[in-house]
């Protein structure tokens, strides 16, 4: 019988943290007897697409029966989570159930740096491995206080699409532009509104917003003067809509990750993104995409104006080496090693 790999996650949606859950798991189909447990929502009907079993829980006491029959029916098991009381629950279920638990701690990392990363400290006492997503979130653990030895970094992988992605630029310039983002004010997608009300000359580029969160009745309401500018709100496939775009923009300079941006890799789509943070450290400006400078609205509009007019062969270039990158460092079967060699006892 293959030992149980749970993923306990604290939210049953399909942001970027869910879907690498589901994504890890179906890349470890034959290493694992694999369960996603999250409360109610899509990803149940995403990871059942994949492959995997899954199980609602909306509560710690749901949670706690289900690791308790788990840890009481096998000999031992792999417990991964997101979320400290998860990760915390299922300590206890080990000690009460006595099946030899691993337990690994996925940090995606946040805008919130005490709950996001100070609070980590607290899983230090206990026989606890943890997963940073970039190398940027292990910086930041370590700031608050998890030493870097008992961090390991496992970056976010997607696959690269042989077909279906956005055709090849034939014709110089970015007009269709897409963001694909919560709209919570640490994400600064105000940024992006700011840079196209002062500047005139962005007025034939087009940028469809996707995206919910507590800023969204106040951007839209901000954008009524703007007819280039569309907020759409949450859409489950607004990953699809990249191939419809000719660029991805990421306005948020505290991003761990930017899961949105390799899936711009995938599908062809140069990107643009702040010099800072996980998501600056995930591009190379002019190589496999573009920096603009952190916070500065202006600086923004200036990089959109210069691809406004830039050459089909810039565009083209960036996009096949960004995919090149997608296929070599952000590879599934490279990060499944790492997985596999960081869970060798159990796999």
């Amino acid at each position: 019988m293959a030992t149980p790999l749970v993923y306990i996650l604290h939210s049953g949606q399909l942001f970027g943290t869910e879907r690498m859950a589901v994504r890890t798991l179906a890349a470890l189909e034959g290493c694992f007897d694999r369960t996603i447990v999250a409360p109610a929502g899509p990803v149940h009907d995403h990871a059942r697409a994949h492959g995997l079993r899954t199980v609602r829980a909306g509560t710690p006491a749901e949670l706690a029966r289900f690791l308790w029959r788990t840890g009481r029916t096998h000999r031992a098991c792999v417990v991964a989570a997101t979320g400290l009381s998860h990760t915390l629950v299922a300590i206890a279920m080990q000690w009460l159930s006595g099946c030899p638990t691993t337990h690994v701690h996925v940090v995606h990392g946040g805008t919130d740096e005490r709950l996001s990363y100070g609070r980590k400290r607290l899983l230090l006492p206990f026989d606890v491995r943890f997963v940073a997503v970039s190398g940027f979130v292990r910086e930041r653990l370590a700031a608050h206080g998890v030493p870097p030895g008992r961090v390991t970094v496992i970056e976010n992988f997607i696959d690269a699409q042989p077909d279906g992605g956005r055709p090849a630029f034939a014709q110089a310039g970015v007009r269709r532009v897409v963001v694909l983002s919560r709209l919570d004010r640490i994400k600064r997608v105000g940024l992006l509104v700011n840079a196209v009300r002062r500047t005139p000359a962005l007025a034939d580029m087009h940028f469809d917003i996707y995206g919910s969160g507590e800023e969204h009745t106040l951007l839209r309401e901000s954008v009524a003067d703007l007819p280039n500018v569309r907020f759409h709100g949450f859409a489950p496939d607004a990953s699809a809509r990249l191939r419809e775009a000719d660029l991805l923009v990421h306005t948020c300079a505290e991003e761990p990750f930017g899961l949105a941006i390799l899936e711009a890799f995938a599908a062809g789509v140069p990107v643009l993104v702040p010099n800072a943070g996980g998501a600056g450290a995930l591009v190379q400006d002019c190589e496999t995409g573009f920096h603009f400078a952190a916070n500065d609205a202006a600086a923004l509009a200036r990089a959109l104006q210069r691809l406004h007019d830039a050459p089909a062969a810039l565009l083209n270039g960036v996009a096949d080496a960004a995919r090149a990158t997608l296929a070599g460092r952000f590879a599934p079967a490279r990060q499944t090693r790492r997985y596999l060699s960081l869970l060798g006892a159990w796999a």
